[in-house]
């Protein structure tokens, strides 16, 4: 009678066992995984359970092709905000692959396998989801370039002795943080954010308003010989043409200037034209850094 019971009872055990569940975890990829040769690219993932984010788990993951044979590669990731953890990957090859995650929680233990499609990136950083692609970096490098050049010219023309020398000094070292890929792409991230912010508010670059300001660069440069060889050496139709792209931007985020004075003399009525621009700088930089923090930016 004794061993008629024990062996249902072993029964209910195991039964009770399989149906036990573990978390119901959730991976969603925040920031797609790219191929780059030599270079370890960022990987982000989201936990949830339930629609909730799910904080202060250890993760760690075995990235592998799915068709071919290149071993293994495991990844820590770190906790970031939000139930999102990240870590860097340096992969052989584009393709598919398969990311087997270990999920761990005051020592249970949760494992999920998701499929990765694995693509050389487009550019080096994306703002909700448009590109800024090398060629972008490299014309922010020239337009830089540009400028240097003309405010050499100009110091030669300006300066002399002593003076010329301080002047030019001080642009040699600027010339060297133009060589800053990131100074250069904090640049293109702060004019397409108040373009997209411009865009929010209904704001519209008018074909007119866009070639004339393009005309009033071109005479600009057209005062300096340095400019202008630089231009030709570039490419002049190539030039304009990727200039007046820029100054559609660039008309977007004057309006959001025009718009941001107006607040502040209108709240402000009684201070001087001096601490109206001091304010409306200020509020426009804060306004920028709002905007930034606003956007969907992946810098790879």
């Amino acid at each position: 009678m004794m061993k008629r019971l024990i062996f249902p009872l072993l029964l209910l055990i195991a039964m009770l066992a399989g149906c036990s569940k573990g978390p119901e975890y959730k991976i969603e990829v925040t920031k797609v995984l790219y191929f780059q040769k030599d270079t370890a690219l960022p990987f982000e993932i989201k936990v949830t359970e339930n629609k909730k984010t799910v904080k202060g788990l250890d993760v760690s993951a075995q990235i592998s092709m799915t068709n071919m044979d290149h071993g293994t590669y495991d990844v820590k990731l770190e906790e970031g905000k939000n139930g999102t953890y990240s870590g860097n990957v340096k992969l052989p090859m584009g393709g598919k692959y398969e990311a087997a995650f270990t999920l761990k929680n005051d020592g249970e233990k949760t494992e999920k396998v998701i499929n990765l499609n694995v693509t050389k990136p487009k550019g080096v950083a994306k703002i909700n989801g448009e590109w800024i692609t090398n060629d972008d970096i490299a014309f922010y490098q020239f337009i830089n370039k540009l400028q240097l050049e003309i405010n050499r010219e100009a110091a030669k023309k300006k300066y002399t002795g002593k003076q010329l020398e301080e002047e030019l000094a001080y642009l040699d070292s600027q010339e060297k943080i133009n060589d800053d890929k990131n100074q250069l792409l904090t640049q293109i991230i702060r004019l397409r954010a108040m373009a997209m912010l411009a865009n929010e508010k209904g704001h519209k670059a008018a074909g007119a308003e866009v070639e004339q300001a393009v005309a009033k660069a071109r005479d600009q440069y057209n005062q300096f010989e340095s400019a202008k060889s630089l231009i030709q050496e570039y490419g002049e139709d190539k030039f304009w043409a990727t200039e007046k792209q820029q100054y559609q931007l660039i008309v977007l985020s004057q309006k959001v200037q025009k718009d941001v004075i107006e607040k502040v003399k209108k709240d402000n009525p009684n201070v001087g034209e001096q601490e109206v621009y001091y304010l409306a700088q200020k509020a426009y930089e804060e306004l920028l850094v709002s905007q930034v923090n606003s956007l969907n930016i992946e810098v790879l």
